[in-house]
């Protein structure tokens, strides 16, 4: 059993495939959840804008009989006002559990070190693994056996990529990251995925080439320029429009499932034809990060429930 869930890593195969189980049920059978956190309260820390990690979380939380405190920095930012130690020492004393989108995956660790109630990451800058359950939930609701496909993601290697490929190595799927040159994913993240994926008869790889997700069954995108980065889209387009999700690169790949972690920029990264056509799982995904996030805070906050009923 996990105390924290920071980087994903925190799930071999039949933990995460547990998970996936539960976050199933949970969206199946709602009322049957609907006060597994009655009396925990978990607040919500955000260094970063948000909507629907925020909603999520806040909704999510409330559909399992809890409750949710929302800090932004009107409160002073961590580390500035006071310590990110003394945060977590103080925040631990009252509530049951801290969500935390962040900046730096080093405020994450300090929180878990000095916090006495799991610590969840909802983002940081090198992993965003709640989205990558719902990105898995999702693919299994649409295909099944998750381990019988191939994933391709298109654009800038990020937090959402790593995430992504270290998930797709647990669970078996193949998965290609492709990126411009200069790009990539971060190479300990890349090592450790295809060690994962070694052990779980599934493949991870890196290209500049469209042509790598040629027998995708699923194409995914994020926005070209990460949250934070204030260069503009139009200076980027042109290096990153051989990688847009549009009907011509899912004719090109096969791909008939489109998922994207939003926001979306229209036109740039994913075509309206494309995010709005008949492959796309956007807003089926987007909707799966709130029983994704409960089924993890069910197993984290309420672990003997989970062992009594699943």
């Amino acid at each position: 059993m996990f105390e924290n869930f920071l980087t994903g890593l925190e799930l071999d195969q039949q933990g995460a495939l547990n998970l996936l189980k539960l976050a199933q049920d949970i969206k199946a059978n709602p009322k049957k959840y609907s006060q597994v956190l009655a009396g925990k309260s978990v607040v919500t820390l955000f260094e970063k804008q948000s909507l629907r990690t925020r909603l999520s979380f806040d909704i999510g939380i409330n559909r399992l009989g809890g409750h949710a405190v929302y800090l932004d920095q009107q409160n002073g930012a961590m580390g500035a006002r006071e310590s990110v130690k003394d945060f977590a020492l103080n925040i631990s004393t009252w509530a049951d559990g801290i969500v935390a989108r962040v900046n730096q995956h080093s405020t994450l660790t300090t929180l878990a070190q000095y916090s006495s109630v799991p610590v969840v990451n909802s983002l940081c800058d090198l992993y965003h693994p709640c989205q990558a359950l719902a990105d898995f939930l999702t693919l299994q609701e649409v295909h099944g056996d998750v381990s019988q496909l191939k994933l391709a993601y298109l654009g800038e290697g990020n937090n959402v990529t790593h995430s992504l490929m270290l998930l797709a190595a647990t669970l078996g799927t193949d998965f290609v990251a492709v990126t411009p040159k200069g790009c990539s994913p971060d190479s300990q993240v890349l090592k450790k995925a295809e060690q994962i994926a070694a052990m779980n008869g599934a493949s991870v790889m890196v290209s500049d080439r469209v042509e790598a997700a040629v027998g995708a069954n699923a194409v995914y995108a994020d926005t070209w320029v990460s949250m934070g980065d204030t260069t503009p889209l139009e200076l980027v387009k042109e290096k990153y429009m051989p990688y847009q999700l549009n009907k011509a690169l899912l004719e090109q790949t096969g791909a008939t499932t489109v998922l994207h972690c939003q926001p979306a920029h229209r036109e740039f990264e994913i075509t309206s034809e494309v995010m709005d056509g008949p492959a796309s799982k956007i807003i089926q995904q987007a909707e799966n990060r709130m029983h994704a996030q409960n089924a993890l805070l069910v197993t984290l906050l309420n672990p003997n429930f989970v062992k009594e009923h699943l």
